[in-house]
């Protein structure tokens, strides 16, 4: 529930007004629905002048765990709140930030803490967000005054037309996301951390945006290893060569995107597996990371976690940044990615302020290695102030969640302002890379 609020009081402030206000006061956002990349447009009007408000964001996940963000304003002489123009004088955050509301989505006071909103069934219904103003400021923890205006928008995660295939190819498993129209289409692997499953979220945007996104999990999904004991670069290739021949992309080679233990995997790919060309690693490692990797007849030993090493706070919250091994240190240079032998090119995309490893130090690490050996296939993007899990614009900022794996919630890092604005930056940058490389 809100935050400080009882579900009794909850229902009463979302029941119907009972008093009139006394101006007519109006609240567009614009768009209504639009693709959950697209940034937004708020605006209050019909306000006193100087007249203090709270603006409030409220969303139901799939699992009906409520989030909500707030933030105080007040009207200019003209009765108008525009949130492209005005700073947030408290709240959930300060200054103008036209998407903060989204950027601060939480969880609820009455929630488990640590929940991460995100889309995980993008096909079916949007994503649907109230967007509310009370009168006067009221702090998050507080039960919101009157509200003088309501509406609610849709945030989609799949364009009109993208269609999605559930895949069973071979050894392959995962979901292919195509843009409408006859393509040919530039053709990009989608893969994440070590949450295992099947994410979707980033494929079906990218699909809306042009590019064939195969969404593509690599252990606890159906018939998939249950964890990350071995990886086979085979079943990679095998994927590759699926998504490379397939008549709707267009070839001869095609990329790869992934995050955290997925971005690791990325360099792997395009190092050894001539269909792949253009690889974006965000937040990954220069090494070979967690279990061993092996490809025919050669064999990359996986990075060690030594727990000892993890930082615990006082609220009970992991910091996991040291507990892996040093790549760069010489009893690990086995694990290393010998990424000089790769022909395509390179997007590193980091936060300097990661707390689930030293990401920013192994993007400048690989860097290095390419430029030793003569290459300057590569574009690093490096942000200041930006955390671990750098995902698509609008996605809220969450410094800590829960880790699916072990079940404890983990430091991720950045300040929201700085994340998001990286998140922002580095879609239209991943996207420019990938369809620069693929044509």
């Amino acid at each position: 529930m809100l935050r400080g609020v009882t579900a009794r009081a909850f229902r009463l402030w979302k029941s119907p007004c009972t008093s009139a206000p006394r101006r007519l006061v109006s609240l567009s956002v614009t768009p209504q629905s639009g693709l959950a990349d697209e940034k937004l447009q708020i605006k209050v009007q019909g306000l006193n002048p100087r007249q203090q408000v709270t603006l409030r964001v409220l969303v139901e996940d799939e699992k009906e765990c409520l989030f909500d963000s707030c933030a105080h304003y007040a009207a200019d002489n003209s009765g108008t709140v525009d949130l492209q123009r005005d700073a947030s004088l408290g709240g959930d955050f300060t200054g103008v930030q036209p998407m903060g509301l989204l950027w601060s989505l939480s969880p609820s006071v009455m929630e488990k803490p640590y929940q991460r909103l995100e889309k995980r069934d993008v096909h079916k219904a949007p994503m649907v967000l109230e967007v509310l103003v009370h009168k006067e400021h009221t702090s998050p923890r507080s039960i919101p005054r009157e509200v003088a205006a309501r509406v609610k928008i849709e945030r989609l995660f799949s364009g009109p037309g993208v269609r999605r295939i559930r895949l069973r190819e071979g050894i392959v498993r995962g979901s292919l996301h195509l843009p409408p129209g006859d393509g040919p289409f530039p053709g990009v692997i989608d893969m994440f951390g070590d949450d295992g499953g099947l994410v979707e979220y980033r494929s079906s945007l990218l699909a809306s945006r042009g590019f064939a996104a195969l969404a593509l999990p690599y252990f606890a999904f159906e018939d998939l290893p249950p964890a990350m004991t071995e990886f086979q670069l085979e079943y990679f290739e095998e994927a590759a060569k699926f998504l490379s021949r397939h008549p709707k992309v267009r070839g001869p080679g095609v990329g790869v995107i992934g995050t955290g233990k997925g971005g690791d995997l990325a360099l792997s790919m395009i190092t050894f597996l001539p269909q792949v060309v253009a690889a974006v690693s965000i937040s990954g490692c220069c090494a070979n990371t967690a279990a061993s990797l092996t490809y025919g007849d050669l064999t990359i030993p996986g990075l060690k976690y030594n727990m000892s090493r993890v930082r615990i706070s006082d609220s009970a919250v992991f910091d996991v940044s040291e507990a892996l091994d040093d790549p760069l240190h010489p009893d690990n240079h086995q694990c290393l990615i010998p990424l000089e032998k790769a022909e395509g090119h390179f997007l590193f995309v980091v936060g300097e302020d990661d707390h689930i490893w030293r990401s920013s130090l192994y993007a400048k690490a690989a860097v290095k290695r390419l430029r030793d050996n003569g290459k300057e296939n590569f574009v690093l993007l490096n942000y200041p102030g930006a955390g671990h899990r750098i995902d698509p614009p609008c996605s809220p900022f969450c410094l800590v969640a829960i880790d699916r794996v072990l079940g404890v919630p983990i430091f991720g890092g950045g300040a929201l302002q700085a994340h998001c604005q990286a998140q922002e930056d580095s879609w239209w940058k991943i996207q420019d890379f990938l369809n620069r490389h693929l044509t």
